[in-house]
């Protein structure tokens, strides 16, 4: 006899919306910077925080159930090791707090307006177009580093066979729609001859700028500034990188980029695709199935995608060698080559 159904499940959803907004509250009260130092008891955490102690108490414990935060015998509270990694400024490469900062005032409204972009089609506000987008990538993309910044370092050694580290064989490398730059700071370092055009809204750049700078790569840079699908980006590449961007140009513009990137490349070049991507019958993951709900409520074409199917849109490009590489993210990545 099969278990009886129950609304448990779908009742714990209600309150789906609450622990990243609990998170975020603990990110920009700084719970998670005042416990790196020490733990401390709900007294001298308020005070660390300079909030009320009714609500330290009410989020630090939220934050316990959440297993964010530990609460030992004397009641102090403490890091667990996730938040250690993870919530805490002072680690800018695994600090993924930034994503959770930005909750409330840029995923979250978005959302809101589901039923409305179900119906129509449309997002309410497009941040894939240059007018709307600007600001709000600008703002966003350096929070989202941390997200790239292990499966770039697993590129640049992937890279590191045809591209002497002494500088003697130097490595041209296009950033398409560049954010922050993570995509190519690691081989930036790594490759003393290396020689990067990052290309993104003037706005964004203005970020990638800083980014760059902060890293000691900046003289490796260029950035080129225009959108994608319009601007000259030049040709030789030994890589060219689309670091999460596919998902929101839609099919149409991101086959016509797959092309672009093809005759930007040297022979021989090779392209890498990082992407949320989901199985070919799109039951899952859920991450990629729900990504691309967050691109129908914030882009005009956007969705998320098979691995096949983007590697079908590389053949024919005239893509070969077509392959996955796995990396420290939610999916692999998509690498494949210009013929010599």
């Amino acid at each position: 006899m099969s278990d009886p159904v129950t609304a448990e499940r779908l009742a714990q959803m209600v309150f789906g919306f609450a622990p990243p907004l609990i998170i975020e509250a603990g990110v920009r009260t700084g719970i998670f910077d005042t416990l790196e130092r020490k733990p401390l008891g709900l007294a001298a955490l308020a005070d660390g925080i300079g909030a009320s102690r009714r609500g330290t108490e009410a989020l630090a414990n939220a934050l316990v159930g959440l297993g964010v935060l530990g609460r030992n015998a004397d009641e102090h509270y403490a890091l667990t090791p996730e938040s250690a990694a993870f919530l805490v400024r002072s680690k800018p490469e695994s600090f993924l707090g930034g994503l959770f900062a930005h909750a409330s005032s840029q995923l979250i409204p978005s959302w809101l307006h589901i039923v409305e972009a179900v119906t129509t089609g449309r997002p309410p506000l497009a941040v894939n177009r240059e007018a709307e987008g600007a600001k709000f990538f600008a703002d966003f993309v350096e929070s989202l580093l941390p997200m790239g910044w292990r499966s770039a370092q697993a590129l640049a050694d992937h890279i590191a066979d045809h591209i002497a580290e002494d500088g003697s064989q130097p490595a041209k490398l296009l950033d398409i729609a560049a954010g922050s730059g993570v995509w190519t700071i690691p081989a930036a370092q790594r490759f003393p001859g290396a020689r990067v055009v990052a290309v993104d809204w003037p706005e964004v750049l203005e970020v990638t700028r800083r980014v760059v700078e902060r890293y000691g790569v900046a003289d490796r840079y260029e950035l080129r500034a225009g959108d994608i699908g319009a601007v000259d980006f030049g040709s030789g590449y030994s890589l060219a990188v689309l670091g999460q961007i596919l998902h929101s140009e839609g099919e149409e513009r991101s086959r016509a980029l797959l092309r672009k990137v093809f005759d930007a490349l040297a022979p021989g070049g090779t392209i890498a695709i990082a992407e949320f991507l989901v199985d070919p019958d799109r039951r899952g993951p859920p991450l990629g199935l729900i990504f691309a709900v967050n691109m129908l409520v914030n882009t005009e074409s956007g969705s998320t995608w098979s691995a096949a199917e983007i590697g079908g849109w590389l053949s024919e490009a005239g893509f070969t060698e077509v392959r996955t590489m796995a990396a420290p993210a939610p999916s692999p990545l998509i690498l494949a080559t210009r013929p010599a």
